[in-house]
């Protein structure tokens, strides 16, 4: 027979056979809950994750209270990561830094000395050069831990002890907030004002019954360390404390300035004197680095995305001041917030989402009334927990008082039996009806205690030690005295905390924004007057100014002049193709005057074997009549021309053999339509014949056995048809009974009064 030992045995034969996704899904489930659990998501009860609850410890038990002296933040990380927390010292050091710093949480647990980073965006100096130690609110946090209020549990390594939470009646869960990425779920909670806190936890308490909107109208929103303003509607605001999910849209604080004459003016204006002013910001949103902002706006300015804004600069010390300089005095201040806000994180959205884990550890969404309930059971059962291990105390301290007393009564007894006994405390024990821990302490009593005062303070001593033990079995007994405590201990608290004092003072305005001002790009562009030049090769030029149309414009050799009318820098000049596709241009885009402009080919995407045939200024609800060279066409409106990318837009069809052709504004008080053909045939019809169209081909205008249409154009019937006449003299002539040529849409038409032009154009 062969026995087979461990050396002999197959390793394999410990290997599981298992399907692999219902392993790998085992795995990763346990991986999945301690991230939820241990490094994620906030404790209600504290408000804290593992790391920072372990930072804190850790610096309590170095006695890093306010009132003694900083210790090397390096030594701090380095009794973490070795007892408490075997992670990396960096991510350790990261928690820190955020505890320390005043821009992150409302109100810090760590005071640093030393470079803690800044609100600029710039990081914290290396732990070996920094300081800290605790602050008043991290001692209000961890009140009461040596008095039996929590379970301690040992650290990873066994070696060490820990608090499983912090039992201090500070409400650092919303006062701070937190935010946090586990598996599958997410936490972002914002800071909040503590006397609100505690006023809305207090109307819990004398009625449990309570709706959320009672809570609302003393707990008012999110506080956030930086300021600024929360400008959603009270409603949105109520809605999302409800569900426990929602968001905020947070904006920077314009500051108050000073008028010519140095009174305080309102809205972040200051005034410089003749008529200039620039805008102030003291206050930016939650968690933007203020040199991200200021690099935002310098790229707007830049790439000219903000044309009404000259400059931007920071004028910051310890207090934010950040000036926007306008590009004249002339902007608008309010469309200059507004475009801050809508092109920069000037205006952010910050997210609600109460995913906390409840005193059971589990993982949940709540609202605030819940989640404020759930806190007070927590102060309840710590306060509970504090009255039973005082009473264990007192039960102690008694016993040792009564054999005091003892021995005091019988002090000449109790002298005898100790310099007479060889064995004193079992004789003591025996004769005196003495507990072991009683005849130990008598035994261990000073000489110096044997007097007569020592015994009435002992007696006094016992008398206040029934009181306080009546008391607390009082309180162990009554739930209405448990809150009445409770109430009375926050009220303390919140004195600290009060709305009078620096750091209770609130920081954040909810006020609801008011109506957007009109945004648009159009709306940023200083508006001046030019004279835009179209030449027949297609290069484009903006004069400043109204000039005379008919100047002396230069033009490359072998060009000339096509198109040129008035505009100003804020409108959009609308060019028309041959192929039927309309293209835009800003009049503050085209080229100055002083060269020959530039290719419009180089602004806009035009076919090569298209041509423009048209160029004219957009104007808002206006109608526009198309026609082609074979005679058909319709009305449009103007905004139906307008094209929002560089390929324009196709409005009328067009094929082999038709073009577009004429493009006229038609203006309000014309009402008929006069088309001349190749055939010079003219024909007259009501303008309201002609259908108003997006898009197509139109409809037939004229109808033609040869050739096609030659001009078309728009009249006031009763004023008659007018022409310009040959020549130089510039002179027009008007034929006013035209009864004779008005005829239906579609006619063929006759021949036109005599001396119409010869070319078959109603406008030279």
């Amino acid at each position: 027979m062969v026995t087979t030992t461990d050396e002999d045995s197959d390793p394999f034969d410990a290997i599981v056979d298992a399907p692999f996704d219902a392993a790998l899904s085992q795995r990763y489930l346990v991986y999945a809950l301690s991230t939820i659990t241990a490094r994620s998501l906030p404790d209600l009860r504290d408000g804290l994750k593992p790391v920072h609850r372990r930072l804190l410890w850790a610096m309590r038990q170095l006695k890093l209270d306010p009132g003694n002296a900083y210790k090397k933040s390096a030594r701090v990380v380095g009794d973490v990561i070795g007892k408490y927390h075997p992670h990396g010292d960096a991510s350790v050091y990261d928690a820190m830094v955020r505890l320390a710093q005043d821009f992150s949480l409302r109100y810090p647990l760590v005071q640093g000395q030393g470079n803690f980073g800044n609100i600029d965006g710039d990081n914290a100096a290396a732990y070996r050069y920094t300081e800290a130690r605790l602050t008043r609110t991290a001692i209000h946090l961890m009140s009461g831990l040596d008095e039996g209020t929590v379970d301690f549990v040992p650290t990873y390594n066994g070696e060490e002890s820990e608090p499983d939470l912090f039992p201090g009646m500070f409400p650092n869960l919303l006062a701070n907030g937190s935010t946090g990425i586990a598996v599958g779920m997410a936490t972002s909670i914002p800071s909040h004002n503590v006397a609100e806190i505690i006023d809305a936890t207090m109307m819990l308490i004398d009625n449990p019954h309570a709706e959320h909107e009672q809570l609302m109208q003393v707990f008012h929103g999110p506080d956030f360390a930086t300021g600024g303003l929360v400008v959603d509607s009270p409603e949105a605001i109520s809605h999302a404390y409800e569900t426990g999910k929602g968001a905020f849209r947070v904006r920077g604080r314009f500051s108050t300035g000073k008028d010519q004459a140095g009174n305080w003016e309102e809205s972040g204006i200051e005034r410089l004197g003749s008529g200039q002013w620039q805008l102030v910001i003291s206050e930016i949103p939650y968690m933007l680095a203020k040199g991200k902002l200021i690099e935002q706006v310098a790229a707007l300015i830049g790439d000219k995305k903000l044309p009404i804004l000259e400059d931007i600069r920071d004028e910051s010390d310890e207090q934010i001041r950040i000036v926007f300089v306008p590009k004249s005095r002339n902007v608008d201040p309010e469309l200059l917030k507004e475009s801050l806000y809508r092109l920069t994180d000037l205006e952010s959205r910050f997210s609600l989402n109460l995913n906390v884990l409840d005193s059971h550890r589990t993982p949940g969404v709540m609202g605030l009334k819940l989640l404020l309930s759930e806190w007070v059971y927590s102060q309840i059962d710590i306060l509970l927990r504090r009255a039973r291990h005082r009473l264990e105390k007192i039960a102690a301290r008694l016993e040792l008082v009564a054999g005091y007393i003892i021995a005091y009564l019988n002090l000449d007894r109790i002298i005898e039996i100790i310099r007479t006994e060889d064995e004193p405390k079992p004789v003591m024990m025996a004769e005196f009806e003495l507990t072991d821990r009683q005849a130990e302490a008598i035994l261990n009593m000073r000489l110096r205690s044997l007097r007569k005062l020592e015994e009435m303070e002992l007696r006094k001593e016992h008398e206040e030690l029934l009181r306080e033990q009546d008391d607390l079995n009082k309180l162990l007994e009554s739930p209405a005295r448990q809150r009445t405590r409770l109430k009375r201990d926050l009220t303390t608290l919140r004195k600290e905390y009060a709305e009078d004092t620096v750091i209770g003072r609130r920081r954040t305005t909810i006020a609801q924004a008011k109506p957007t001002v009109e945004f648009s790009m159009d709306a940023m562009i200083e508006k001046e007057p030019v004279t835009v030049i179209l030449s027949a090769k297609g290069w484009v030029r903006a004069a400043k100014g109204h000039v005379p149309l008919d100047g002396d414009f230069k033009f490359k050799e072998g060009d000339g002049p096509a198109y040129a009318f008035h505009a100003q820098t804020t409108d959009k000049v609308l060019i028309a193709l041959d192929n039927g596709r309309f293209y835009t241009v800003g009049a503050d885009k085209l080229p100055g005057a002083r060269g020959f402009g530039e290719p419009i080919r180089t602004m806009v995407d035009i076919d090569a074997d298209a041509h423009i045939i048209a160029a004219l200024v957009y104007k808002p609800k206006s109608q526009i009549l198309l026609a082609s060279n074979v005679g058909r066409g319709f009305a449009v409106e103007a905004e139906e021309l307008l094209a929002e990318t560089r390929k324009g837009r196709a409005v009328m069809s067009t094929k082999a053999g038709v073009q577009l052709k004429i493009v006229r504004e038609i203006p309000a008080e014309h009402d008929h339509v006069a088309v001349v053909g190749d055939n010079r045939k003219l024909v007259i019809f009501s303008l309201e014949e002609l259908p108003l169209m997006a898009k197509g081909q139109g409809v037939t205008l004229q109808r033609y056995r040869d050739g096609g249409l030659s001009d078309l154009i728009t009249l006031k019937l009763e004023d008659g048809l007018s022409w310009t006449m040959g020549g130089d003299s510039g002179r027009t002539r008007t034929e006013k009974d035209m009864g004779l040529w008005k005829v239906a849409r579609g006619a063929a038409g006759r021949l036109p009064p005599t001396g119409f032009p010869r070319d078959n154009k109603f406008q030279g």
